[in-house]
């Protein structure tokens, strides 16, 4: 080897433990030795922009942890100090530092067992934010479906709307031993042979929301269904104002659960909420899969389905309540719910981003932000995406204690960039190779003083980005999302290495379908608005050249944003649907050629038309599909069977893409 390459962590005889490269991170000055003869890892995440829009979220480690062993430095290179440059394509071999990398950390995660128990492998997890982990007191004898049993006894619940979450908290308060009333506009909505069958005592109310559903019914509380916007229950939640009633959601009466859990049964799991306008699924699922991985009992819940409630009742039935709740909550969800005592009170969250999304029905995109807002309570861990300045001013200002320093709320930062804060998360491209990174204190040994300086940071390497299979810039923030969060629950770092490696995504979020003549098929059929296509389009159009089939029902969003990502990545772009003239309006001047289409088969025919060996055909329409289809997942069957049917012709597999 070259005595000026990095260091190389030897695999070797580690059948039992974890190697370096995986279990600990690698040393901001040491690298690893790669095979450049594997070809299964996915495309780089170069370097872009800062400025741009990503969903992505950032985590505090939790204290306890000792630090992660590092590898030792580079010769010439002081342990703990960054020897990154800038990205020079040119100075890449033709095989690529990071395209190298990728498969060495692929060959180490296909070759080396996790250990089993993870508990020992302290080494694995640095610490690095002050957060408690969740205690796990003994618990008292009986099963802890009977620390609910009674918790609405003799209450009358009001519950307006019989969706998937009204049925959810009928059945739960029923459970709780309430007399529930359901009401809905509808006269025979699609759950109400589900709600007579199973629940007879319930009764059901039809027609408008106005204040005679609560005066003169001696209710106790009403919760509507998310997907109620606030004009619509606004007369009956005024009405319950004014008769001193609570108000809420499915999510009120979950924090109300946990908190009678744990004052009858000691039950304090970690809770980790997560929200944002584009990646909240990605992450919630990888999240789950983290902790998972880490050993941990997790359930997944919210608006990733099953149901908050639903999902709480079946674990209290079989008496298994996790350690670790992950849960996916919608701005709807989120609107009108308040932390602190009794309230929601995660132990960290995150908001992704905040991008144009749902303004009909929270009529201002500040309003929409106040909504996602609301998922960090007022205690919990603040994980904020740095690179958007909306999230970013959620963080409070900071609080004036006399004769101390002004004190700031625990928070830390996760973003495309270097990481600023000991804690923070990031990217870190070094000779063109992008890596998942966390900042550490240079020293950890000890505590510093206050009025000292803050030291130098120590950068430890995660893993090459390029060893995600979840491709594009935003899927590599989404992992550093995950992996803060699992890490603020207390989940070793080596597990949750291979937890990252292993995720290969959700359907319809920028999925690769086929390889036709050298052009790769992407559907995106989730990119239902501007913030999710522009990320998809930074995302992969880093790599390569784009053909974009952009259209449907736009929901009033403003499409200006898009210019500057299409007029960048993209070398020609293909509308349909109903909004496509509002598109085209925005787009005019970005210097593409514009398209149009009747259909998504017909799109995906100009597209391949228009797309050159090398390039990415990508269906991300910024729109909803109603105008055109079912719903997105019809969208993504018609685009995918249409794509399938091309590779089919051309004689070439889809086998091993899905």
């Amino acid at each position: 080897m070259n005595p000026n390459d990095p260091l190389v962590p030897d695999p070797l005889g580690t059948s039992e433990a974890m190697p370096p490269l995986a279990g600990a991170g690698v040393d901001a000055a040491g690298a690893p030795e790669v095979d450049p003869g594997r070809q299964d890892a996915a495309p780089a995440v170069p370097d872009v922009n800062p400025g741009q829009d990503t969903a992505a979220s950032g985590s505090e480690v939790p204290d306890g942890m000792p630090p992660a062993e590092v590898t030792e430095a580079a010769p010439g290179a002081p342990a703990g100090k960054s020897t990154s440059t800038a990205w020079n394509p040119e100075a890449v071999p033709a095989v690529s530092a990071a395209k190298a990398a990728a498969d060495f950390v692929a060959q180490i995660f296909a070759e080396v067992a996790a250990p089993e128990s993870v508990a020992a492998d302290s080494a694995g997890a640095a610490d690095t934010a002050e957060v408690d982990e969740p205690a796990t007191p003994d618990v008292p004898a009986g099963p802890a479906r009977e620390g609910v049993a009674n918790l609405l006894q003799g209450q009358h619940i009001l519950i307006l709307g019989l969706g998937a979450s009204g049925m959810a908290m009928a059945r739960w308060c029923v459970r709780c031993g309430a007399q529930v009333t359901v009401a809905d506009t509808r006269a025979a909505p699609p759950q109400l042979p589900a709600l007579q069958r199973e629940l007879p005592l319930v009764r059901f109310v039809s027609g408008a929301f106005d204040a005679s559903l609560v005066q003169g019914q001696n209710l106790h509380a009403v919760y509507r269904s998310p997907g109620l916007s606030p004009e619509a229950v606004a007369p009956v939640f005024e009405a319950a104002r004014a008769n001193n009633i609570s108000a809420g959601g499915e999510l009120s009466l979950y924090a109300m659960a946990l908190t009678a859990l744990r004052e009858s049964h000691a039950y304090a799991p970690a809770v980790l909420a997560i929200t944002g306008t584009n990646g909240k699924t990605t992450v919630t699922s990888l999240t789950g899969q983290l902790v998972e991985r880490s050993g941990k009992r997790v359930a997944v819940a919210g608006n990733i389905g099953p149901t908050l409630l639903d999902t709480l009742a079946e674990h209290l039935d079989a008496d298994t309540l996790p350690d670790v709740w992950v849960l996916e909550l919608s701005s709807f969800q989120l609107d009108g719910v308040n932390g602190g005592e009794g309230g929601f009170e995660p132990t960290a969250a995150t908001v992704l981003n905040i991008t144009q999304d749902h303004l009909d029905w929270h009529g201002s995109i500040e309003a929409y932000a106040a909504a996602k807002a609301r998922i960090f309570g007022q205690t919990g861990l603040m994980i904020l995406n740095r690179e958007d300045a909306v999230v970013m001013a959620m963080l409070p200002p900071p609080v004036k204690v006399k004769l101390q320093k002004p004190q700031v709320r625990a928070h830390l930062t996760f973003g495309g960039d270097m990481p600023r804060r000991p804690g923070d998360f990031g990217i870190e491209v070094v000779s063109g190779m992008p890596w998942l990174v966390r900042a550490m204190d240079a020293d950890e040994t000890r505590k510093r003083g206050r009025n000292e300086v803050e030291e130098d940071l120590h950068i430890q390497r995660l893993m090459p980005a390029d060893a995600l299979r979840i491709r594009g810039r935003h899927n590599a923030t989404n992992a550093l999302a995950a992996l803060a969060l699992a890490t603020a629950a207390g989940c070793p770092l080596a597990p949750m290495l291979y937890g990252l490696r292993e995720y290969r995504g959700e359907p319809h979020r920028v999925e690769p379908v086929a390889i036709i003549h050298g052009v790769e098929y992407f559907d995106d059929s989730k990119g239902t608005n501007v913030g999710a296509t522009a990320a998809a389009l930074v995302g992969l159009g880093t790599e390569r050249r784009l053909v974009v089939i952009l259209g449907g029902e736009g929901k009033g969003q403003d499409f200006a944003p898009l210019a500057a990502p299409v007029a960048r990545y993209a070398r020609a772009v293909v509308l349909i649907g109903r909004d496509a003239p509002l598109i085209r309006a925005a787009l005019q001047d970005a210097g593409v050629p514009l398209l149009d289409a009747d259909t998504l088969p017909e799109a995906v025919a100009l597209a391949a038309q228009r797309a050159h060996s090398g390039d990415a055909v990508l269906m991300s329409p910024a729109c909803a599909s109603f105008d055109m289809f079912k719903g997105y997942e019809h969208r993504a069957q018609v685009f995918c069977e249409t794509v399938r049917a091309m590779a089919d012709d051309a004689g070439q597999s889809v086998e091993g893409m899905q």
